[in-house]
């Protein structure tokens, strides 16, 4: 298991506590489905959840996401540069953070009713992190476990030009070995099967709506740890394609607001 220095050490690997990039980060990344709220309290039969433990809450999005739908929420995030924002943009007096890992929260045994993970499982070891969500969880309630996977506005032209920034980031990274030697583990129901910490498991598809601009989608690729390494290790915007998902967004998106959809992937454990 590793230390929370090692984790602290991945995550400055990753971007996660350059000057700046938790405020982008919070600015511009998708915040949950309001699905959830409606969802998952239904799921671990609860009207309303006491406790609810965000395990990587980064700024917050996904922590003060459930400020007015539980009792208290608990954030739990070793990234001090991340855990500042969160503080200081979070005002819900029921909403709280911890300096911790997901390998040792520090909270009592059985103490809350969701412990989710938005964005964050696929950087945390699987051993340690599941045990600790079974220790945390009171009997026959959920650990949540979401990320999005699909990105979508009304133009098809500037559908393309992110796809092609995913695809010429990806061989831009494995060109340069940036990538060598680090471990993540993709949020899947087969992890969370093999962990045999969980009574039942189980894996669905859902999807959200927000607003989206020009600058919001640009932003949106600057926001992501896999970018701004990239860009810190000489690749240049052009290189990556920024320059014409810019130029493509300008013209298609602008200014105004239009429906962003994102395609969610959810994996549920009940203990």
């Amino acid at each position: 298991m590793k230390t929370l220095d090692e984790v602290l050490a991945e995550i400055r690997h990753w971007g996660y506590s350059a000057g700046g990039f938790a405020e982008r980060y919070d600015r511009y990344r998708p915040r949950p489905p309001e699905l959830l709220l409606d969802l998952l309290p239904r799921l671990a039969a609860v009207e309303r959840p006491e406790l609810v433990v965000d395990l990587g809450s980064g700024t917050g999005l996904s922590t003060r996401f459930w400020a007015g739908h539980a009792g208290a929420v608990v954030g739990i995030e070793p990234n001090p540069e991340m855990l500042d924002v969160a503080v200081a943009v979070t005002d819900a007096a029921n909403v709280s953070y911890v300096a911790a890992s997901s390998y040792d929260t520090g909270l009592p045994d059985a103490c809350a009713d969701l412990v989710t993970c938005s964005q964050s499982l696929q950087w945390m070891e699987p051993e340690p992190t599941f045990a600790e969500v079974a220790r945390i969880l009171r009997p026959g309630r959920l650990f949540a476990a979401y990320e999005y996977r699909w990105s979508l506005t009304r133009s098809p032209a500037v559908n393309a030009a992110f796809e092609a920034i995913l695809a010429r980031k990806t061989e831009l990274r494995d060109e340069l070995r940036l990538d060598v030697g680090v471990a993540r583990w993709p949020v899947t129901r087969e992890r969370f099967v093999a962990s045999a910490r969980f009574g039942t498991v189980d894996e669905t598809r859902l999807h959200g709506v927000e607003e989206v601009t020009a600058e919001r989608l640009v932003g949106f690729s600057l926001s992501e740890g896999s970018m701004a390494t990239l860009l810190a290790a000489g690749v240049s915007e052009e290189q990556v394609g920024l320059d014409c998902l810019r130029e493509v967004a300008a013209a298609e998106l602008g200014d105004e607001p239009s429906p962003w959809y994102l395609g969610y992937r959810l994996v549920l454990g009940f203990s």
